[in-house]
């Protein structure tokens, strides 16, 4: 197999102030979420202009994924479709198939596997070529890369950094996007955010005993269950006298608005008003091994007897999902 084209499928996120209900819109559609809520959300995206960090970062990653390819010698297109905002992933399939696209792989911007994180996005795919219809290029979602070292290096350098500012005594809140726990029950995202914080700490020279897996973001009904202990309620909990705490948001790939607003931001405020200094360390964004990792991750489909990169002791995810993997949820 040759991929002709790389596919950047990401969340998506609203350019202007005007942009923010209809993306909300988009994102809540056929959830339970109070107008409250949806005003509290809207509110955030307002005190960053109305603009989410997200889109800024994927143009960002798309040049450095053509400068890749073109320093390799490959004269790949790459093209970027969004969940939930333009650019649509139905448009940009209709322009790659225009474009003469025929086999493309497709790198997700989210490293784990949930329904919203991976299943929700073969979805959205097999949706997007059906819109589109005869001539639709095939597309191959590359495999979750939770424990690849091309997103666990840039994490642990991130997170040593961190501990140069904050003290090597400061204890670290490893941080990532909750889930209900009806959901998280039906797939391995919390095994592998375990994962992926042992290999950071251990990269980064933190002891197990110096580190906490703790959750963000979570939104529905209060009477939900959802994965825990939060990341402010962990803040809350510090032994009275923590000098300074490390939040290390290793479920993300860049700094979108869960990680500006809900660490920089609402974490930040939580930690200062108990007098503890937080340090948050950096997330891969278009870090050089971070991006080698999206064409490692090709040719590991391009050539099966490319011996698959990971770390630990997970392995790599099976380039075809299990069937039945990651169901969605029932709302």
């Amino acid at each position: 197999m040759s991929f002709d084209a790389l596919l950047l499928l990401s969340f998506g996120g609203p350019d202007h102030p005007e942009d923010v209900r209809p993306f909300l819109a988009n994102v809540l559609r056929g959830r339970p979420v109070s107008d409250e809520r949806v005003e509290q959300v809207v509110s955030q995206y307002m005190q960053f202009g109305g603009r989410s960090p997200i889109n800024d970062q994927n143009r960002n990653l798309l040049e450095a994924l053509r400068t890749e390819f073109s320093s390799h010698g490959r004269d790949l297109p790459v093209y970027w479709g969004n969940r939930n905002w333009s650019p649509y992933l139905p448009d940009t399939v209709a322009r790659m198939r225009d474009d003469g696209v025929t086999n493309a792989a497709v790198f997700v911007t989210s490293a784990y596997s949930s329904y919203s994180s991976c299943r929700q996005y073969l979805e959205d795919l097999d949706r997007a070529r059906d819109q589109v219809g005869t001539g639709a290029p095939v597309l191959h979602k590359l495999r979750p890369y939770f424990n690849h070292p091309g997103f666990v290096a840039p994490l642990a350098d991130g997170l040593r950094a961190a501990r140069e500012t904050a003290g090597p005594d400061a204890p670290v809140l490893m941080s990532a996007h909750s889930l209900p726990e009806a959901m998280a029950a039906w797939c391995d995202y919390q095994d592998q955010l375990g994962e992926t914080a042992a290999l950071v700490a251990a990269g980064a020279g933190v002891a197990p005993t110096e580190w906490q897996l703790v959750f963000q973001s979570r939104s529905g009904t209060p009477a939900q269950p959802w994965l825990g202990p939060d990341v402010c309620d962990a803040i809350e909990a510090l032994p009275e006298g923590t000098p300074s705490v490390i939040v290390a948001p290793i479920g993300f790939v860049s700094d979108h608005m869960e990680v500006v607003y809900d660490l920089d931001t609402r974490a930040a405020e939580v930690a200062a008003a108990r007098g503890v200094r937080m340090v948050r360390s950096a997330t891969p964004g278009t870090d050089a091994r971070f991006v080698h990792m999206v064409c490692q991750l090709m040719v590991e489909v391009e050539l099966p007897d490319q011996v698959p990169a990971a770390l630990g002791g997970a392995g790599p995810r099976p380039l075809s999902c299990p069937v039945g993997c990651c169901p969605a949820p029932h709302r």
